[in-house]
Formats: C-alpha cells, structure tokens, sequence
C-alpha cells in the first residue's frame, strides 16, 4: 500500500509518498507560494530531484504538479496515480468534534470548516487541500484526516478549561486544546519502545521545541496537560510568539500604542519570541551564535528558553506524580544540544543525569538516549515523524473500511 501524506497551508503544501510495506520514502516535495508567484521542490528516495519556478494559482493546480512529478520519466516513483491507496491529510484543529482520525465524507469537511474560527489561517488551507485533491485523484481513492489536537482530546476538565465566564466555553468553545499532537503521540510511543517498555506503565514528558514548541504530559499513554491552549500562541516563547503571558500585557500595550485587535494579534505572533527579545532574528541558531558571541539580549533570549522548558517539566513532573522519561524532538530538540544539557543540569533534584558526551554528538537525525546508566530518569533525542502518524491511521483506517 502506497499512501500520499499531505500538509496543505495557506500558500504552500507538503508532500510525503510512503510505502507501507516497509515504511520507506518514495518522494516527497513542497509546493511553495501557492498563489502568488509559485515554487515546486521533488526529491525521490534514491536521490533524484526537480525544482522549478511554475504558477500555481490554487491547491487544485499545485495537486497537478504533484501528480505529473510522481509519474514523471525522470523522476517519478510509481507508473500511474492507481498505485496511490489512500490519501492522509494533516488537519489542525478539530475541536472537541474529531477526537480521533476520520475518513473524509462531506460531513467531515463540513466538521472541518465549523471549526475555522478556532483555526482561521489553517483550516481552510485544509479545507482547500482536502477538496483539491478530490478533484485530481477522484472520489474512489480514499481519503484520511489526522487531527493535531486529537491527542490531547484525553486531557480532563480540569486542564483545559480557562477560568473566564463557563458562558463562553458552552457558545464559542474556548478552552485548551492543544497542537503538535501527531509528533507527541510519536515520540512518546517511540520512547515507550526503545525503553521496552509498555506505554501504559510510563510517565513521559514530551519537549517538542522548535519556531514552534509545545511541551505534553503523556500519562499511560494519555495526555493530560499540554502546554498550547486555544491557539498555538500559549506556552513556552517560540520564534515570534510569545508564550503564556498576563492578559493585561495585551490590553496595556494596545492602550499605550492605539493597536488594532488584528495589530495586535500580529505583534503576538510575528513579532515576539526570540525576535522581539534578541531583535536578532526568530531562528534560535542565529539567537545561540549571537549569544555566544557575546550579545545580551540574545543571551537572554536563551536563557528564557531554558528556564521555560525547565518550568514546565518541573510542572508536568508533579501533575505526573514523577517522571520516567523526557524526550527531546523536533528542530530545536533535536539538534541544540546545549539547551538539553543547561536544562537537564538543573533537574538533578529528580535524579537525571546526562551524557556530555553523548549529548553532544547527539544531533541531526541522531535517536537514542542522553542520560545516564546511573540517571533516574531516562533522557531521550527521538526525531520526530508525524507523516508517519498520518500515514499508519490513513492504512489503518482506510483497511477496515
């Protein structure tokens, strides 16, 4: 079974080609600036590549380059679309309706598009994504979406809800739901393997720390606390977000500055992170050079990074009730080896001690443990891999039909 995974934004769509038969890569590629001026990437899994400047004016289009770069001559991987089984589809936001993956009807996308205010710039690309390819490949070939917050539909009440008016959780949904859940359901079931361990006896903290970052409590399996809220805004800081913050800073800021709700909501998500501290640039690579060299804004830039991770582990640790293992994943996770060693230097009150060594060859695609024979606690660098999520729950899902 082959299984095209797909990841529509706004302007851009993602693409994975995956064998199921041994889960292996047969392409993947990106369509970038749909709509405005048009970029197409493709790399297949023996290493042949096209990359080519080409109008795609919607997601429809940018399918068709898709299609003609999988059965090209020269770099195609399968002969004719027949061989694509079923379709996953990435989807971030699907509320307290979709607690788990679906197969995509009319009544899905109509389930998908209700949820829009809650996910106003992602949903609708999904929308768009899910409708495209129905008309490239037909209604015959499956379809499957995958939820991001569907993971952490199992936290309790008592963890997602906000302390504002209980009116507004029962008319506009406000509360916590959580994002990047496809990578914490794979790390922390990867970790749950590589400890030989069941998961069902484990209790993870899970770090996904990149542009974006989240950081879950993973309970027997389950969440129960995840650090994003309503929107993927709330938590640690981020590249241009902020992070969790008094609410009056919103208020005071747009009273001193005349903002726009919408002005304001940009300077939330576009301009604060790591750029807004550093003035430097919202890449934590750039961030940590220039600290390194020296530079004092910068330097507190990672300095807040780390004491927020470190807040946060030390908060899940006790809603746990301990911890057996924490795991370190994406971008920054896997690859800034010096913030893994400054946080875990100061969780030495829970008995983690960390490999230096191990540690710091412990990069760029690098998965195993960084702890310790003698640490209490396992520590682990596991890359992340949600279009493998995506495509399991697509094969699973589309096999019982």
């Amino acid at each position: 079974m082959k299984i095209l995974v797909i990841n529509a934004g706004s302007s851009s769509m993602k693409y994975q080609l995956i064998d199921m038969s041994d889960e292996s890569i047969l392409a993947k590629g990106n369509c970038e600036r749909i709509g405005i001026d048009g970029h197409f990437k493709h790399t297949t899994g023996d290493g042949r590549k096209a990359e080519y400047d080409v109008a795609m004016n919607d997601h429809t289009e940018a399918f068709v380059q898709i299609k003609n770069a999988l059965i090209d001559e020269k770099v195609g991987v399968i002969k004719d679309l027949g061989e694509v089984s079923a379709i996953g589809h990435r989807v971030v936001q699907g509320g307290s309706i979709f607690k788990e993956s679906k197969i995509v009807d009319e009544k899905v996308i109509e389930g998908i598009e209700s949820l829009i205010p809650l996910a106003p710039l992602h949903n609708p690309a999904h929308v768009q994504g899910i409708r495209a390819c129905i008309d490239v490949f037909g209604k015959d070939v499956p379809e499957v979406v995958v939820f991001d917050t569907a993971f952490h539909s199992t936290m309790p009440q008592t963890a997602y809800m906000y302390a504002v008016p209980y009116e507004y959780y029962e008319k506009y949904a406000v509360r916590r739901y959580g994002f990047h859940g496809t990578s914490h359901r794979y790390v922390s079931g990867r970790c749950a393997e590589l400890m030989g361990k069941d998961i069902k006896d484990l209790k993870i903290i899970t770090c996904h720390l990149g542009n974006g970052s989240s950081i879950t409590a993973v309970d027997k399996g389950k969440v129960v606390d995840t650090s994003m809220g309503l929107t993927p805004l709330d938590g640690i800081m981020m590249g241009t977000r902020t992070g969790c913050l008094d609410p009056s800073v919103v208020t005071f800021i747009m009273e001193k500055e005349g903002l726009t709700p919408s002005e304001m909501d940009t300077l939330l998500n576009k301009k604060s992170g790591f750029l807004g501290i550093s003035g430097i640039s919202s890449d934590d690579r750039d961030v940590s050079e220039a600290a390194e060299k020296g530079n004092e804004r910068a330097k507190l830039a990672t300095d807040m990074l780390e004491y927020q991770i470190l807040k946060y582990i030390g908060a899940y640790t006790a809603v746990l009730g301990g911890v057996d293992a924490i795991v370190f994943t994406a971008g920054i996770g896997e690859n800034q080896s010096s913030h893994r060693q400054k946080v875990c230097d100061k969780l030495g009150y829970l008995g983690v001690e960390i490999d230096a060594k191990t540690n710091a060859e412990g990069v760029h695609g690098f998965e195993g443990k960084i702890s310790t024979e003698n640490s209490k606690v396992d520590v682990f660098v596991i890359p992340t891999n949600e279009e493998i999520v995506i495509a399991r729950d697509t094969a699973a899902l589309v096999g019982k039909a």
